[in-house]
C-alpha cells in the first residue's frame, strides 16, 4: 500500500494544521516524519541550545500523541536530501505533505526537495499554515506591496473574515494515520552532539486577562502584561487562526502584534535583499564602528546602563527578553554605540528561544532605522525616560541587575547627550 507522508518543520501539532489536514483528508496512510537538519545544527554555536531543547521537548510531545493514536512520529537526524533520498528508497510514497517556509534556506531547501521527488514521479504539496495573510495576499491597489504598517494592517482587517480564521477539522481524519505497532524511540540530544538546556522551557498557559488587559500592561517589563506566547508560534506548538480568532474580540493590540508578524512575512517574501542588508539601500552607507570590546560589554549586560543591562541579562539567563526593551537595547546598540545593527540581530538570533528570521530583522532595521515604516533615525531612545516611563519602581532592573547601586556597577559605557549627538551626525553624514 503506497504512504503518503507529512513533513513536520515548524508547525508541532495535530490541530488545526494546514497542510497535515491536506494530506489526511485526501489519502488514507499517512506518516508522519520530522528532521533534525544537520544543514542547520551544524551551525549552533552552543551545545545547550535553548531552541533545540524546546524542538526535542516538543517533538517529544507530537511522538506521544501520535503513538496514542496508534501511530508514530518517525524522527531523523541528517542532511534533508540525503533523507528524503533514503526514505523514498525504503518506502512506496506517492506524496509528500507539508507547510511553506519563508525563509532563504528553506526556500532552497524545498526547491531541492521538490525536485528530487518529482524526479522519483512523487507529488510535493505545501500550504499556507503560519500566518493568516502571505506573500501578495495583501497588497495596494497596484498590485505592489505595502512597506508602511498602517495602511497594510487596515487592508488585513477589511479582508479577514470567519473563513480566514476557520480551524482545518484534522481530529476528522485521524485514522487516516499509518498504523504503526512498534513505537520508535526518538534519537537524543546526545547523540546528535548537543546537551539538554539549563534554560526553564516556556509553557503554553496564559489567562484570559493577559490578552484583556494586553494594551495597558504590555510595555512593563517588571509584570507579566505579555503572552509570552512567541516560542510557541515560532515552532507551531499553536495555530495562528485560532490565536488570532480568540484575542479579535479581547485585545486589538494584541492582533496587531499578529499583523506585525504577517508584515514582515511579507517583507521578507517580497524583499529578500533584506536579510544582511538594508532594507533602504541608502543606509548601508552608515559607517558604523566597529569597536568590540563595547559590543561585548552590551552583550554581557555591562553598559552602565541600568535598563539596557537589565534585558541583556534577561534574554542571556532565559531565552526571552520582555518586548519593550527589545527596542530599548536595540537602539542602543545601535545609536548610543553606532554599532551594526547586524550584530545585534544575529546575537538575538543565537539566544532568543523565539527568533523568527522575519520578525528579528524588521524589529532590528525598525529600531535602526533602516528598515521599512522604521522609526526615523533621529528618534533615540533615552535609557532614563524609558525606565521612567516603563520600570518606575525599578522592580525590572533589581531583579535583574541588583548591584546598579554599587560601586562595582560599571559607569556609563558612553554618555547619553554625546551618543545622541554622534549618531545624529553619523546618520547624517552617512545618507548624504
Amino acid at each position: 500500500m503506497k504512504k503518503t507522508i507529512f513533513w513536520f518543520r515548524r508547525d508541532f501539532r495535530l490541530d488545526d494544521n494546514a497542510g497535515l489536514y491536506h494530506a489526511l483528508k485526501n489519502h488514507t496512510n499517512v506518516l508522519p516524519i520530522f528532521m533534525f537538519d544537520q544543514n542547520i545544527l551544524d551551525k549552533l554555536e552552543d551545545k545547550k541550545d535553548a531552541r533545540l531543547s524546546f524542538i526535542h521537548h516538543a517533538i517529544g510531545q507530537l511522538k506521544t500523541s501520535l503513538q496514542e493514536l496508534g501511530s508514530d512520529l518517525i524522527v531523523l537526524y541528517g542532511k534533508p536530501l540525503s533523507l528524503w533520498d533514503s526514505i523514498v528508497q525504503e518506502h512506496d510514497i506517492d506524496a509528500v505533505y507539508t507547510n511553506h517556509d519563508y525563509e532563504p534556506y528553506a526556500l532552497e531547501r524545498d526547491g531541492a526537495v521538490k525536485e528530487l521527488l518529482q524526479e522519483k514521479g512523487i507529488e510535493f504539496h505545501t500550504f499556507k499554515d503560519q500566518c493568516i495573510f502571505e506573500k501578495s495576499e495583501i497588497t495596494k491597489a497596484d498590485g505592489k506591496p505595502y512597506t508602511v504598517f498602517t495602511p497594510y494592517s487596515k487592508k488585513w482587517k477589511a479582508k479577514l473574515n470567519d473563513f480566514y480564521l476557520k480551524a482545518y477539522p484534522t481530529e476528522k481524519y485521524f485514522e487516516h494515520f499509518e498504523k504503526r505497532s512498534k513505537a520508535e524511540p526518538i534519537i537524543s540530544l546526545e547523540a546528535m552532539g548537543f546537551e539538554a538546556t539549563d534554560i526553564p522551557l516556556p509553557t503554553k498557559e496564559v489567562s484570559k486577562a493577559v490578552f484583556v488587559q494586553y494594551g495597558e500592561k504590555r510595555n512593563f517589563p517588571a509584570t507579566r502584561g505579555t503572552s509570552r506566547l512567541g516560542t510557541h508560534l515560532r515552532f507551531g506548538l499553536i495555530s495562528v487562526r485560532k490565536l488570532a480568532a480568540y484575542t479579535k474580540g479581547l485585545s486589538e493590540t494584541y492582533l496587531n502584534e499578529l499583523i506585525w508578524r504577517d508584515f514582515y512575512m511579507m517583507i521578507l517574501h517580497h524583499f529578500p535583499h533584506i536579510v544582511g542588508n538594508a532594507f533602504k539601500p541608502k543606509y548601508d552607507q552608515i559607517e558604523w564602528r566597529k569597536d568590540e570590546g563595547d559590543f561585548q560589554k552590551w552583550c554581557e549586560g555591562k553598559t552602565g546602563y541600568p535598563i539596557v543591562d537589565a534585558g541583556m541579562r534577561e534574554l542571556n539567563a532565559t531565552g526571552y527578553m520582555h518586548n519593550r526593551v527589545r527596542m530599548i537595547v536595540a537602539s542602543f546598540l545601535t545609536k548610543h554605540l553606532l554599532l551594526d545593527w547586524r550584530w545585534g540581530e544575529a546575537y538575538f538570533a543565537k539566544k532568543l528561544l523565539d527568533f523568527e528570521l522575519a520578525s528579528n530583522n524588521g524589529g532590528w532595521q525598525w529600531a535602526a532605522g533602516t528598515g521599512c515604516d522604521a522609526a526615523p533615525y533621529f528618534r533615540v531612545f533615552n535609557p532614563y525616560t524609558q525606565t521612567e516611563k516603563f520600570d518606575k519602581q525599578l522592580q525590572y532592573i533589581k531583579k535583574w541587575v541588583p548591584e546598579f547601586q554599587d560601586f562595582s556597577y560599571p559607569k556609563p559605557i558612553v554618555e547619553h547627550k554625546f551618543a545622541r549627538e554622534r549618531a545624529l551626525e553619523r546618520y547624517k553624514e552617512g545618507l548624504g
